[in-house]
């Protein structure tokens, strides 16, 4: 039976590709690839000779059928990106519903993604969170903060470094100067930098420093008082 793996691949420290992920590479008829730039650099480091072919955001849609081809022919392929796993904020989710879709075997290894690592590195209330990835561009962003400014579980949000001071102002307008951040750079790479504080804090400090890197925001969810609780409870009473 032919199957697709969703391969996670190392988000900065190369130490953390897993065994099971380069034998997957290396048996592999082909590598789907974000960048195929990118991952030659880490097949070549790993050893592993598989042929590529470039599967990206902007070809996804031309490309799938081909694909669905050849695994229906019996080829076994694998899906990386070009940093953690794929289809989180990365192509990977119509390749996996086409393949569902089809009665195609889709298996995804554990591996690096770097909003878990963030999260737990946070010090923030995890047990219940919500994953945003990138926010809307312009249209639907004024909206979408209004909605999270009243989320009371933790938010996770990826930032472009060159958004993240701007993004960090929008915060402090919608949610707060006093509201608990934690933005996380360059996770697992040698300059790796966790910046907890208030919204006003962490601001405050990449106004002075410029940021590079990936980065990953941690937000605190709305806290809400027990007299909004007794309010919440006894309208759901009355109701």
């Amino acid at each position: 039976m032919s199957k697709l793996y969703i391969v996670p691949t190392p988000i900065g420290n190369l130490e953390d590709m897993t065994f099971r992920a380069i034998r997957i590479l290396k048996e592999a008829d082909l590598i789907l690839a974000e960048d195929t730039r990118t991952s030659g650099k880490l097949l070549k480091h790993f050893e592993i000779s598989t042929h590529m072919h470039s599967h990206h955001m902007h070809n996804e849609h031309k490309t799938i059928e081909n694909v669905i081809s050849r695994l229906k022919a019996g080829e076994n392929i694998a899906l990386i990106s070009d940093a953690g796993t794929p289809a989180i904020s990365d192509p990977g989710f119509l390749l996996t519903r086409a393949c569902v879709e089809n009665g195609i075997a889709v298996e995804c290894l554990p591996g690096a993604t770097a909003f878990v690592p963030a999260l737990v590195n946070s010090g923030l209330p995890n047990d219940k969170f919500v994953f945003e990835g990138f926010l809307p561009e312009k249209k639907g962003r004024q909206t979408r903060y209004l909605e999270l400014a009243e989320e009371t579980r933790t938010m996770i949000l990826y930032v472009s470094p060159h958004k993240l001071v701007k993004t960090l102002a929008e915060f402090v307008t919608y949610f707060g100067e006093d509201r608990q951040i934690c933005v996380s750079r360059e996770l697992s790479k040698l300059h790796e930098e966790n910046r907890r504080g208030t919204a006003k804090e962490v601001l405050a400090h990449f106004e002075k420093t410029a940021p590079r890197g990936e980065i990953v925001m941690v937000v605190a969810g709305k806290t809400i008082t027990k007299e909004a609780k007794k309010s919440k409870f006894s309208k759901e009473e009355k109701e």
